[in-house]
C-alpha cells in the first residue's frame, strides 16, 4: 500500500513538472509573438518611405510579392516574408489603417489582438487542465479546441455540397475555404477571412469551409490538395484564388466570378433603348441611380440572383447629361434610388430610395415586382408561375388571357387591356397576353370554332385545376377591341366570379407552350458542347491532374523531342545551303549592299523602310487608337508645336526621326499646343521641374512656350519621357525651302534642297539634340514619369 502511494505521488511529481515546462514553453511563445508584431514596420517591410503614395505603395507590393511567393521562392523563410509583405501592404493600402499606425504605431487591430490573445490563453488553460498520465497515455483535445466558431457555422459536407451548394450557386457565387489542424498558414490568414466573411456575407455571397481532415473526398473532389486554399464556385464551376490573401483582393475575386454583361451602363443617350427592352426579353427593367462611379458589387450580386426576371442597369449620376434622368424621374442624386419600370418607360411602377440598404430589402422590394402587368406567356414553366393550379376552394388564381397578333408596336387592344390591368390589379386575378401566332395551339383551343376572331385579338378568363393541363375557362363572345363596353364586360365577369365559380363552363387540356426566347437548336447544341468540354477538362486536368502527370509528362517529352530534330534539321538545311551558294551570288550581294544608301546613324539603327516619315495629328479622333489603346510595347512620339511652328519643327522633326522610323513598335504624331494646352499642363504635372508652378499673379503664366517639346507616350504602361528643347540655341546650317508638311514629308526632297539655303532659323534648334534623346529612348536610360490613367483630349 505505501510503495502505491509512493508511486502515485512520484507521478504526480512528474506531471507537475510536465505541466511547469508547458507553461514556461506557451510564455516564451507569447513574448516571442510580441516581441515580433512590435518589430514589425510596414514602410520597412515594403521598402517605401512615410510619404510614398499608394502608387508607389503598389508597386513596392507587387514587385517583392512576386520575389517571395512561396510557389516561385525556394527559401525557407519565403512563406513568413510573404506573409509580412501581405499584411504590410493590408495596412498601408487603407488609408484608415495606416493612419492609426502613423500616429499610434499599429493598424488599429490592439482590441482584436488583445482579444486573439484571451482566447488562446483560454485555449492554452484548457489543454493544461486536460493534460494528465495515466499508464503513459497523453490526451491531446488540442485538435477540437481550436477550430473556431465561425468556421464551425460554415462546414460543409460531401453532400451538402452536391444538393444544395451546387443548386444554389446558379443564383449567389459561393466563397469556400480549404482548412485543416496544424495549418499554420491557416491561422496567418483568420483576420483577414473573418472580414471579408462578414463584409460578404451581409452583400449575399454563400460562404463555406472544408475541413480536409475530415472532408477528404470534397477536398478532392474539389481539387484542394493543399491548405490554407480559397476557391469560388458559380454556376457550378469551380475557381482557384491564387493571389495573396488581403481583403481587396477577395473581394476583387468574388467580382471577377460575376458574368460581366449582368448590368448595363444606362446614359441619357440609350435608356429609352434600355427602358423599351421589356416587349422584347418580356421582363420589368430596374435602373439604380447612385454616385459611384463603378457599380456597386452589391447590385452585381443583387441582379446575379434576379437575372432571369429583371433587366438591370446602373446610372452614375455625376456623368454628365444625367441630369435630364434625374431631372424626368424625380430622383434625389445624393441618396441610392432604385426604379422598377414595367410597360410604361416615362412612369416607375415602383420607387425605393435609402441611404445603406441592405441586400434582404433590395430582395424583398424586386421579389413584389418580379413580373410585368401583362406579361407575356412564352413558356410553359411561366405559365405556372403566372397561373398556378388551384389547391383548395379558398386559393383560386384566375387568369385572364389576351390572345393578340404579334406587332412592331403596341397595338389599341393591348393598350386597352393594359389599362385594365392597372386598373383592376387583384391578388387573384392574373393578366397576361399570349401571341397567337407564336402559340398557335394553345390559342386555338381556347378561342371557339368561328371565324369571328379571325385576325382579332380575344380575351379568356381560365383557372388550371391540375399540372397535366387541365383547365376550366371561359371566352369573352365578342373580339377584344378595347372598347369602353369591352371593358364594362369584362369587369362584370370578374366581379360574378367572386360569388359564382361556375361562371368557367368550359373545360379543356391546354397543350404546353414552346419556349419562345430559348435559343435554336444549333447554339443549343453548341452551347451544351463547350460545357461537356469544359467539365471534361475541368475533371480530368483539375481533379484529377496528379494521377495525368506521368502521362503528360510523356506527351510532352514526346513533342519536345520531335519539335527539337525539326529545328535542328531545319538550321543544318540553311546552314547547307549557305555553304553550297555559288561565291558570285555572295560577291553581288556584297555589291548591292554597298550601293544601297545609309539612313542610320548608328549600326545597329535599323535600315528605314521608306522614304518619308509618317506623322499623324493627336486629335480626339485619333487619341484612343494612338495612344489609350496602343499595343504593348509600342510607343507614340509626339511634338508639340503651334500653328506659327508647324511647318518649320515639322520639318526638324521629320530629319531628327527618320533613322528611326524603320522600328515598326514607333509611333510619329504632332499636337497642336493651340488646341490642347490644358492636357500638356496635366500630363507635365507629373514630369518633375517640367511643368512650373503655378502662379494666380503671374498674368504670363498662360503664355509659357511648350513649342519643341516632345514626349515619348507608353499607352500600355501609363508612362512617359520628356524631351525639353535647349535653352539656348544654336544657329542651324542654311538649308532649303521645303515643301509644306502634309502628314507625311518626303526627306530627299528636303536633302536634295538643303544646300540652296536661306539664312539660319533659331526655332528649328530646339530639336537640334532630339536624335541623341532618340537613342536613350531606344535604350531604355531615359527618365519615365507615370500617370495612373491617361486624360481626356477635349
Amino acid at each position: 500500500m505505501v510503495e502505491k502511494i509512493m508511486l502515485w505521488k512520484g507521478r504526480e511529481m512528474e506531471v507537475k513538472k510536465l505541466s511547469i515546462s508547458w507553461q514556461f514553453l506557451i510564455v516564451l511563445v507569447l513574448i516571442l509573438q510580441i516581441l515580433s508584431a512590435l518589430d514589425f514596420d510596414p514602410y520597412r517591410v515594403l521598402g517605401v518611405s512615410r510619404t510614398a503614395s499608394q502608387a508607389d505603395i503598389k508597386k513596392a507590393y507587387k514587385k517583392l510579392a512576386r520575389e517571395w511567393h512561396p510557389d516561385k521562392n525556394k527559401d525557407p523563410g519565403a512563406e513568413d516574408k510573404f506573409i509580412q509583405i501581405s499584411k504590410a501592404y493590408e495596412i498601408l493600402s487603407n488609408e484608415e489603417k495606416r493612419s492609426h499606425y502613423d500616429h499610434y504605431g499599429d493598424a488599429g487591430e490592439s482590441q482584436g489582438y488583445q482579444k486573439q490573445q484571451q482566447q488562446r490563453e483560454h485555449r492554452f488553460r484548457h489543454f493544461h487542465e486536460n493534460f494528465y498520465f495515466d499508464e503513459s497515455f497523453f490526451q491531446f483535445p488540442f485538435n477540437s479546441e481550436r477550430r473556431d466558431s465561425i468556421d464551425e457555422k460554415y462546414l460543409l459536407h460531401f453532400s451538402h455540397y452536391v444538393n444544395e451548394v451546387v443548386p444554389d450557386s446558379f443564383k449567389k457565387p459561393y466563397l469556400i475555404k480549404i482548412t485543416s489542424d496544424w495549418c499554420f498558414s491557416c491561422i496567418h490568414i483568420e483576420p483577414v477571412w473573418k472580414e471579408v466573411v462578414q463584409e460578404l456575407e451581409g452583400l449575399g455571397v454563400g460562404i463555406g469551409v472544408v475541413h480536409a481532415g475530415y472532408e477528404r473526398r470534397l477536398a478532392h473532389h474539389l481539387g484542394a490538395h493543399s491548405t490554407p486554399s480559397i476557391l469560388g464556385i458559380i454556376n457550378g464551376k469551380i475557381s482557384f484564388f491564387h493571389n495573396a490573401v488581403v481583403s481587396e483582393n477577395l473581394r476583387q475575386f468574388v467580382e471577377s466570378l460575376l458574368p460581366g454583361n449582368l448590368v448595363e451602363k444606362v446614359t441619357s443617350k440609350n435608356y429609352v433603348r434600355f427602358l423599351s427592352g421589356w416587349q422584347q426579353e418580356n421582363k420589368p427593367c430596374v435602373l439604380l441611380f447612385d454616385q459611384m462611379p463603378t457599380i456597386p458589387l452589391l447590385y452585381k450580386l443583387t441582379a446575379f440572383a434576379h437575372k432571369d426576371y429583371l433587366s438591370f442597369g446602373y446610372v452614375y449620376v455625376g456623368l454628365r447629361g444625367a441630369e435630364e434622368m434625374t431631372r424626368q424621374y424625380s430622383v434625389n442624386v445624393y441618396t441610392p434610388t432604385i426604379l422598377i419600370f414595367k410597360e410604361h418607360i416615362h412612369k416607375p411602377a415602383d420607387v425605393i430610395q435609402a441611404r445603406g440598404m441592405k441586400r434582404q430589402v433590395i430582395d424583398d422590394f424586386i421579389t413584389q415586382n418580379k413580373y410585368l402587368l401583362a406579361a407575356r406567356l412564352t413558356s410553359q414553366k411561366l405559365f405556372h408561375e403566372l397561373c398556378p393550379v388551384k389547391r383548395s376552394h379558398r386559393q383560386r388564381k384566375y387568369c385572364v388571357v389576351l390572345l393578340t397578333v404579334e406587332a412592331t408596336k403596341l397595338s389599341k387592344p393591348f393598350e386597352a387591356f393594359l389599362s385594365f390591368a392597372l386598373a383592376n390589379t387583384q391578388d387573384t386575378v392574373r393578366f397576361v397576353h399570349v401571341y397567337s401566332n407564336r402559340q398557335q395551339e394553345f390559342a386555338s383551343t381556347l378561342l371557339p370554332d368561328s371565324d369571328t376572331f379571325q385576325g382579332k385579338s380575344a380575351v379568356s378568363i381560365l383557372e388550371r385545376r391540375n399540372t397535366a393541363g387541365r383547365v376550366v375557362y371561359k371566352t369573352l363572345e365578342d373580339p377584344w377591341t378595347g372598347s369602353e363596353s369591352d371593358k364594362f364586360i369584362l369587369l362584370g365577369y370578374l366581379d360574378q366570379l367572386r360569388k359564382d365559380p361556375a361562371l368557367l363552363s368550359s373545360e379543356a387540356v391546354l397543350p404546353d407552350l414552346t419556349d419562345e426566347l430559348a435559343p435554336i437548336f444549333l447554339l443549343r447544341w453548341l452551347y451544351s458542347a463547350s460545357d461537356y468540354i469544359s467539365d471534361s477538362w475541368d475533371s480530368v486536368f483539375h481533379n484529377n491532374w496528379r494521377e495525368m502527370m506521368p502521362l503528360l509528362s510523356l506527351v510532352f517529352s514526346a513533342l519536345f523531342i520531335l519539335f527539337g530534330t525539326v529545328i535542328v534539321q531545319a538550321f543544318s538545311d540553311s546552314n547547307e545551303e549557305r555553304e553550297s551558294s555559288p561565291p558570285d551570288k555572295e560577291e553581288a550581294r556584297e555589291k548591292t549592299g554597298k550601293t544601297e544608301p545609309s539612313f542610320t546613324k548608328e549600326p545597329s539603327s535599323k535600315i528605314p523602310k521608306k522614304g518619308f516619315v509618317e506623322v499623324t495629328e493627336l486629335t480626339d479622333l485619333t487619341y484612343t487608337s494612338n495612344l489609350v489603346r496602343l499595343r504593348p510595347g509600342h510607343m507614340n512620339v509626339v511634338l508639340i508645336l503651334s500653328n506659327s511652328t508647324k511647318t518649320s519643327l515639322l520639318q526638324k522633326f521629320a530629319l531628327e526621326v527618320y533613322s528611326f522610323t524603320g522600328s515598326s513598335c514607333l509611333h510619329f504624331s504632332f499636337l497642336s499646343l493651340d488646341k490642347h494646352r490644358e492636357w500638356l499642363e496635366y500630363l507635365l504635372e507629373f514630369a518633375q521641374d517640367a511643368a512650373p508652378i503655378p502662379n494666380q499673379y503671374d498674368k504670363h503664366f498662360m503664355e509659357r512656350d511648350y513649342t519643341g517639346y516632345v514626349l515619348a507616350l507608353n499607352g500600355h504602361k501609363k508612362y512617359f519621357c520628356l524631351f525639353k528643347p535647349q535653352k539656348a540655341v544654336e544657329e542651324e546650317e542654311a538649308m532649303g525651302p521645303c515643301s509644306d508638311f502634309d502628314s507625311s514629308l518626303h526627306l530627299g526632297e528636303c536633302r536634295g534642297k538643303s544646300s540652296s539655303g536661306l539664312g539660319p532659323r533659331p526655332i528649328k534648334g530646339k530639336l537640334s539634340k532630339l536624335s541623341l534623346w532618340m537613342e536613350r529612348l531606344l535604350e531604355g536610360s531615359l527618365q519615365r514619369f507615370y500617370i495612373p490613367s491617361w486624360p481626356d483630349l477635349d
